[in-house]
């Protein structure tokens, strides 16, 4: 009776098992004698304005080995040693061990990776995926990023805008018998990879490749520590060229360039090796600060106009310093420049009236504009890693601090957030949020998102910034921007020649930021050279370069749609 209950037991434990769980079990058994490989999904291309594709795929191969069904091991050892370059110790050690499945080599061009399909050596794996390629090489290189091995964004848009790039992998299900060994006969399920989402950006190539090219050359003539060109849409801060030389290949972001190699043979740990990594891979732009010097004399106009504090026809007078507390400051000219109006002084460039300027404005106002024009915020800007102005909180800026401040000194900020703030002061009142990103389409070219950014409005009147306008094209045109006029073109615009700390080491950064057309701004240039020799003037060196870049760039974007109008100078 015992054994007739139990196998009772037994007999309706198996039905319920088979009757209600099969589909579990089944499963669970399918599962045991599957192997899973996964299929790289192709990565969402970044496309410029023009619709050249800045950031693309390539399709690689991924080597593997599975050891239980491998037949001459020391046969694939010495093919697989021979066409991916690897030693033999290497590749042996990943033959002989006992796993699933042992990667040997990713991201292996794909005509190698026929050649080692063809052979049809038994236990070798050949899997088609994808890598990225950077059709332009060095272009915009710390605008774009990169993306590491397993294709995921490690620095600038790729890795800002991964959630939309990157894709879904796939995956291929083989089955085996308990050895691992595959069964032949029964094929293998594949899941496809989605595509990642396309990234339209604003950059145009026609613009980066010329500010590019002009960074360079001054980079290399001035024997510069640096050179940056950033050239945005003053209505609507799209970016459309963003050049940081020396720049790196992006289709090799691990090697370092030529000026790092003399560093690399002096490092003695990886951590070392990865600083200068890092050093490479920075964007001067956004991601250092800097004493903008002359160029923020733009800031005090604008601030002392809006508090009513001077006007067009004020003078001032300049002996070539001015006293502040017993500190004695020097303007540029020894000489001074004697009696002149406040537009006179700001063609001049003139540090002891921009001093007065100040002064008369008083500490704690001048604060309250440094905030309402957003200077103290970052600008929002859709890269990684922006850095922050640094600025002496209000109690600490007496009048030797506020004398230094009025004329771009003593403080630091980005070049972009510079640019945002003068657009924001010339276009009638609205500090845009300078960007890249534009939209994001899938493969069918259904927009999947349109991006929108804040803008700050209001920041100054538009009595104000057209007072502004009329200043800096006085400056290009009969002032110390002289060398930024563009013939046929009202231009606008400010110098700068700053001192790099610690004072009195002899090393400057010469910068101009110019604008056109003066009379209604739709784009903004800003050239900074980082340490040149020789001649350092602001109006001397970056002048010129944003000349070219205008006379080169200004009749093309009135092609495309731009109102640069062609007009006479006032």
């Amino acid at each position: 009776m015992l054994c007739i209950i139990v196998l009772v037991g037994l007999l309706g434990r198996l039905g319920y098992l088979m009757l209600f769980c099969s589909e579990h079990y089944v499963e669970l058994a399918d599962e045991l004698h599957e192997r899973e490989r996964d299929i790289k999904a192709a990565r969402g291309r970044i496309i410029d304005a023009t619709g050249t594709v800045l950031a693309d795929n390539r399709t690689v191969c991924t080597i593997s080995v599975i050891h239980s069904q491998i037949e001459n091991p020391e046969e694939v050892i010495e093919v697989l040693s021979r066409e991916l370059d690897l030693s033999e110790e290497y590749v042996r050690k990943r033959v002989e061990k006992y796993s699933a499945r042992e990667r040997i080599k990713s991201n292996v061009d794909k005509e190698t990776g026929d050649v080692i399909r063809n052979l049809d050596l038994a236990g070798v794996k050949v899997d088609e995926d994808y890598k990225r390629y950077y059709p332009f090489g060095d272009l915009a290189s710390k605008v774009l990023g990169f993306t590491g091995g397993d294709n995921q964004g490690i620095i600038g848009l790729e890795v800002k805008y991964e959630e939309y790039l990157t894709g879904e992998k796939g995956q291929i299900l083989t089955l085996t018998d308990a050895k691992g060994i595959e069964q032949e006969g029964m094929g293998e399920k594949r899941e496809e990879p989605i595509a990642g989402n396309d990234l339209y950006v604003s950059i145009d190539v026609n613009i980066q490749k010329y500010a590019t090219q002009l960074a360079k050359q001054a980079y290399e003539t001035k024997q510069a520590a640096g050179v940056s060109i950033i050239v945005m849409n003053v209505k609507n801060g799209e970016i459309l060229a963003m050049a940081d030389v020396p720049e790196f290949n992006l289709n090799e972001p691990f090697t370092l360039i030529p000026e790092l190699e003399e560093a690399k043979a002096a490092c003695t740990t990886q951590e070392e090796e990865q600083n200068l990594l890092n050093q490479m891979w920075r964007n001067g732009c956004i991601n250092d600060t800097y004493e903008p010097g002359s160029i923020f004399k733009i800031i005090t106009a604008a601030a002392s106009l809006e508090a009513g504090t001077v006007t067009l026809e004020d003078g001032f007078s300049c002996p070539g310093f001015t006293i502040v507390d017993d500190r004695r400051i020097r303007c540029h000219k020894a000489g001074g420049h004697g009696q002149q109006t406040f537009v006179e002084a700001t063609m001049n460039s003139c540090n002891p009236a921009f001093v007065a300027l100040g002064l008369r404005l008083g500490a704690e106002r001048y604060y309250n504009y440094f905030e309402q024009f957003g200077m103290k915020q970052k600008t929002g800007i859709d890269l990684p890693g922006e850095a922050g102005t640094i600025m002496h909180k209000l109690d600490n800026i007496g009048e030797v601090e506020l004398a230094t401040i009025s004329f771009g000194q003593s403080f630091q900020i980005t070049p972009v957030r510079l640019m945002a703030t003068v657009a924001g002061i010339i276009n009638g009142g609205d500090v845009v949020t300078p960007h890249f990103g534009v939209r994001v389409m899938n493969e069918e070219k259904d927009i999947i998102e349109e991006f929108e950014y804040p803008i700050m409005e209001g920041i100054v009147s538009e009595d104000t910034s057209e007072k502004m306008r009329y200043i800096l094209e006085q400056v290009v045109e009969n002032g110390g921007g002289k060398n930024g006029y563009v013939e046929g073109f009202r231009v606008g615009g400010k110098t700068a020649t700053s001192q790099t700390l610690p004072r009195g080491t002899g090393r400057y950064i010469s910068s101009f930021l110019g604008f056109a057309p003066a009379e209604d701004p739709q784009v903004m240039a800003m050239a900074i050279i980082d340490t040149p020799q020789g001649q350092y003037y602001g109006g001397q060196i970056a002048a010129p370069i944003v000349r070219q870049l205008f006379e080169n760039i200004l009749p093309y974007l009135n092609e495309i749609g731009y109102n640069v109008t062609v007009s006479q100078q006032k």
